[in-house]
């Protein structure tokens, strides 16, 4: 999950993304001092699926900030001070953490958004696209038409039916864009679109291409779960 810090704190910024970094299925794209900044942000349009928030801020509060957003993301409030919290939950924030921290509360509340953000994506439509960018414009993608997806080095090389897109981007950032009941990491330095998948062969799966096919290997790691997943579509 990409997530934000909006907090004027130093101190509990750093906690926040101390714990952030010591958790595998978060990623921290940017950290702010204020609500100001991360409104503009987030009006970017940058993909952001769970927001770490204080309340009381100068500028604009953490309650302003949630009133200014017409489809917030998860948020998950990081104060302390307790008068807030009903307030909070109104604006049906995932959860709301006293200050100072630990990391087994903080872990208990990202587990719950990413529960929740897992179920989303679900029951999202697997059929939807993704822009990637191509030199100076953006090429649209069908998850259907991808292949598989190759670590290679700082970049990723997106296969797909007609061609190859090589970008900057890390292997679990481009797992969290992708819909998860439609790829698999198998490896780690591949992830596969499981419609794709002609055959398992012992510790390997057979992609079917055009006029070829691919044979990506199975990390031991990743093949209990997979075959477990492939199994469970099957019933």
């Amino acid at each position: 999950m990409n997530c934000i810090i909006i907090d004027d704190d130093e101190m509990s910024r750093r906690v926040v993304e101390e714990f952030i970094d010591r958790t595998d299925f978060l990623n921290l794209t940017r950290s702010f001092t204020n609500a100001v900044e991360a409104v503009n942000y987030l009006k970017q349009g940058e993909e952001v699926q769970l927001i770490f928030l204080d309340v009381e801020m100068p500028e604009m509060s953490g309650i302003e900030f949630m009133n200014s957003l017409s489809l917030p993301p998860q948020v998950i409030i990081i104060s302390s001070k307790e008068k807030y919290a009903i307030q909070a939950f109104d604006y049906s924030v995932t959860d709301y953490l006293l200050k100072p921290i630990t990391y087994a509360r903080f872990f208990k509340a990202v587990s719950k958004a990413y529960e929740t953000f897992n179920k989303g994506r679900s029951l999202a439509d697997t059929d939807k696209e993704i822009f990637i960018k191509k030199n100076s414009s953006l090429v649209r993608i069908k998850y259907n038409d991808i292949l598989w997806v190759e670590a290679l080095e700082n970049y990723v090389v997106i296969n797909t039916t007609t061609e190859k897109f090589t970008i900057h981007f890390t292997m679990k950032s481009i797992e969290n864009q992708l819909p998860m009941v439609k790829f698999k990491r198998v490896h780690r330095s591949f992830i596969v679109n499981v419609s794709r998948i002609t055959s398992i062969e012992d510790n390997s799966v057979v992609i079917k291409m055009p006029d070829s096919k691919k044979v990506i290997p199975i990390g031991k790691s990743y093949r209990d779960k997979l075959l477990n997943e492939i199994n469970l579509m099957n019933k």
